[in-house]
């Protein structure tokens, strides 16, 4: 018996059938690759789309503002040693911090129990020594210097509650932002800028005296801006930033016009706290300082030793801040 004949054309191992299930294997494999390469460079474009924005900001808006603006302000070396007390200087051509020298020196925080007004989380009474010399904003940080970071995307925009911007302090802020602020104007000098300590925002609001206020033990008339101050905005909104007469060292609006966060997690009293000036950084930390007393408090909380909180995301239209700048002396 004959064998039978096998059509090649039917075979699966003719070499033309074989020929074509790698090509197709090849298609589908260049097919997956590319479908890869795809997916890849999509997650790529999405994960490095704010790095791109980063820098597109950085050399388009930034740069060139910290160049012009910032760069040919910034203190010498020999310059910040020859700094004394009560100097002023703003590393900036406009619309940044103007800032006081406060000289070192020790202090009694808190508040002698006999003092009108009192609380009990202002004492127990001790005492703080500031070791070096520092500077402080001579204002609350405004709104003017506030939209200068925003314009170049360091900040966010917030809201002036009505009261106008400009020279008003800028208020609605969070404890977060306001360091954001500082954080920002560090990397624009290179210089350390931050808040202040609750020690240190006392000694530079006291400014030497040991009254209930800087300017004695009674609320006066038009020393501030508060409710019952008789002031044109008490009770109203903020004034401008500058409104009345400064402290002892030359800072203005350190009772009244806008509360000013500060570095320190809030305790309910002073036992146990730094007695070096640097911020106490244990304890509640889910709260923060604030200082200071607003246009909108009763004159007790505009005294020296009176102590606010808030939550560190929390925004009102009665809180600010100001910088405070290490010094290399």
């Amino acid at each position: 018996m004959s064998a039978p004949v096998v059509d090649p054309k039917s075979s699966d191992l003719s070499p033309e059938r074989e020929s074509k299930a790698n090509r197709r294997a090849r298609l589908a494999h260049i097919a997956i690759s590319v479908f890869i390469v795809v997916i890849v460079a999509a997650f790529v474009g999405w994960f490095a789309q704010g790095y791109i924005k980063k820098q597109i900001e950085w050399y388009g808006t930034t740069r060139p503002y910290k160049l012009a603006n910032i760069d040919p302000y910034v203190l010498s070396a020999e310059a910040e040693r020859a700094l004394k007390p009560a100097a002023n200087f703003r590393e900036c051509a406009k619309d940044c911090p103007e800032m006081t020298v406060i000289p070192a020196g020790s202090f009694m925080m808190g508040s002698p129990e006999a003092e009108r007004g009192r609380y009990k989380n202002e004492g127990p009474q001790h005492t703080v020594t500031i070791a070096r010399p520092f500077a402080v904003s001579k204002f609350a940080v405004t709104f003017a210097e506030w939209d200068a970071c925003v314009a170049v995307g360091g900040c966010p925009q917030v809201g002036d509650s009505g009261f106008g911007r400009g020279r008003r302090p800028v208020i609605n802020v969070s404890w977060d932002e306001a360091r954001l602020y500082a954080a920002w104007f560090s990397a624009m000098t290179g210089r350390s800028y931050r808040l202040l300590s609750e020690a240190e925002w006392e000694y530079a609001a006291r400014a030497g005296t040991a009254t209930g206020f800087y300017w004695g033990d009674e609320i006066g008339d038009r020393n501030a801006n508060c409710q019952e101050c008789g002031s044109q905005w008490d009770g109203k909104e903020t004034a401008p930033v500058g409104s009345f007469a400064p402290n002892p060292f030359g800072l203005y609006d350190m009772a009244g016009n806008a509360w000013e966060w500060v570095q320190d997690c809030y305790h309910v009293d002073y036992v146990g706290a730094p007695s070096d000036g640097s911020a106490w950084m244990v304890g509640a930390c889910w709260r923060r300082v604030v200082r200071g007393g607003s246009w909108k408090d009763r004159p007790r909380n505009l005294r020296s030793a009176f102590r606010g909180r808030g939550t560190p995301g929390e925004r009102v239209n009665a809180i600010g801040f100001r910088l405070a700048r290490t010094l290399n002396q």
